[in-house]
């Protein structure tokens, strides 16, 4: 009997030991684990933060889905791999042996790295227990400053204005998420931001966190001003955690190196969700992801190759859909313009393919806050933001996947005025069968 061992229990973990489970009845599948509460979902913790869903609404899985799943459940923190014996070292506890081994271990917030940053009320969002942290904090809290860019720096500030915090929300650029959105898009959702309360603050970075008795009490900016705040909230990005891989000895990069199979240096570990980078055959690149979609497609693959049935992953086209300051926003294929002042690594919750621009033309269209952007190529269409009314997005993602011809109506696209939406969606309805 092969024995399987999984380390991480996020929606890579878990796709893995399902697929693992759903190849192999019989097979012996653990899965290592320290956070407390076990398998829910992280893209929920905004909507716990807001108090839109109760704690227990988290959790996926009932005890008839544990039952099912019949996996056995380490509990403790993996401290390193010996690759020679085929085990993993388990802090306080006995080495967990494996045949086949996944790493997914995901990926941790960056800290702030300033002095202060040790306080009592200095926060992130990486878990529940996080989140837990926060929700108690900001009972008691009248102020908090929110520094980053990205997905996470907004969970966290509408968690907080919900809650009755003031927010001061610190960006080092000159706008909101600029490697993503463009000057318009940006201001859509400043805006919004604007009229909840929180004062964006351009240009302005944390030189120290102050404190008293060991908690938060304000920040002192590197332009010398001091803004009083019970809470730090730290949304600079993410980085995979590699620490096993690197005390294996494993290739790593700006994640755990992987190829197209999920399978590392090493042919009995492989790596899969937030802490892998993995080859893509078809644009010849090891890529980072941080994405739900894309951990439990690469969860799911990983466990087919551990299980001996060789599947290349194929990168999908990268998709995020979610709301910015109450606005939904669809961001679809390439749509990149660069380097984001904001982020000193990829966002939780997108990819690193958003950050490259993209090589076709930009038309766009809409009103305040309904908006659409299309990134046009030659033949196809690369990619888009759909802003506000989500009609278009659906057409627009099946466009870019299978990558539809539109020469018949591109240059209909590129006429100043175009009712793109509208377009768009009769000639994907002309098309799609």
């Amino acid at each position: 009997m092969i024995r399987y061992v999984i380390v991480g229990m996020g929606v890579s973990g878990i796709s893995a030991a399902a697929t693992l489970r759903a190849t192999d009845p019989s097979a012996d599948i653990s899965i290592v684990c320290d956070d407390p509460f076990s398998y829910y979902s992280r893209p929920g913790l905004a909507y716990y933060l807001t108090g839109e869903i109760p704690e227990n609404q988290l959790y996926p899985f009932d005890q008839k889905d544990w039952k099912a799943l019949n996996v056995n459940h380490v509990k403790g923190h993996a401290t390193g791999l010996n690759r020679k014996a085929h085990s993993v070292e388990i802090q306080d506890s006995h080495p967990v042996k494996y045949d086949r081994l996944l790493l997914a271990t995901g990926a941790a917030s960056v800290p702030l790295r300033v002095p202060g940053e040790n306080l009592k009320g200095v926060v992130k969002l990486d878990s529940l227990e996080d989140a837990r942290q926060i929700v108690a904090l900001a009972s008691r809290a009248k102020t908090a400053v929110v520094v980053g860019g990205g997905v996470t720096s907004l969970e966290l500030i509408e968690g907080l204005v919900r809650r009755g915090v003031k927010v001061h929300y610190f960006l080092r650029g000159d706008r909101y998420w600029a490697n993503v959105l463009d000057e318009a898009e940006s201001h859509i959702i400043e805006k919004r931001l604007n009229h909840e309360g929180v004062r964006l603050r351009f240009q302005t970075e944390i030189a120290e966190i102050l404190g008293r008795k060991g908690k938060v009490s304000g920040v002192m900016t590197k332009k010398g001003e001091r803004v009083p705040c019970d809470i730090v909230g730290a949304c600079i990005g993410v980085r995979p955690r590699q620490e096993l891989a690197l005390s294996a000895g494993l290739n790593v990069d700006r994640g755990i190196l992987a190829n197209e199979y999920l399978q590392t240096d090493d042919p009995d570990i492989f790596t899969a969700g937030d802490c892998a980078q993995v080859f893509d055959p078809q644009s010849k690149h090891s890529i980072v992801d941080s994405l739900w979609t894309p951990g439990r497609l690469q969860g799911r693959t990983a466990a087919w190759n551990m299980a001996g049935r060789k599947q290349a992953y194929l990168r999908k086209m990268d998709v995020n859909v979610l709301r910015l300051a109450g606005i939904m926003l669809s961001v679809i294929g390439s749509v990149g313009s660069g380097r984001d002042e904001d982020l000193v690594s990829v966002a939780r919750g997108s990819s690193e393919t958003w950050q490259q621009p993209a090589n076709g033309i930009a038309k766009e269209s809409g009103n305040e806050i309904n908006r659409l952007r299309l990134m046009v190529g030659e033949r196809t269409l690369l990619g888009g933001i759909v802003l506000g009314d989500q009609k278009p997005s659906i057409p627009l993602q099946e466009m870019v996947e299978r990558q539809i011809d539109i020469t018949p109506i591109r240059p209909r696209l590129m006429e100043a005025g175009s009712a793109l939406g509208q377009l768009l969606m009769d000639y994907w309805t002309g098309v799609k069968t």
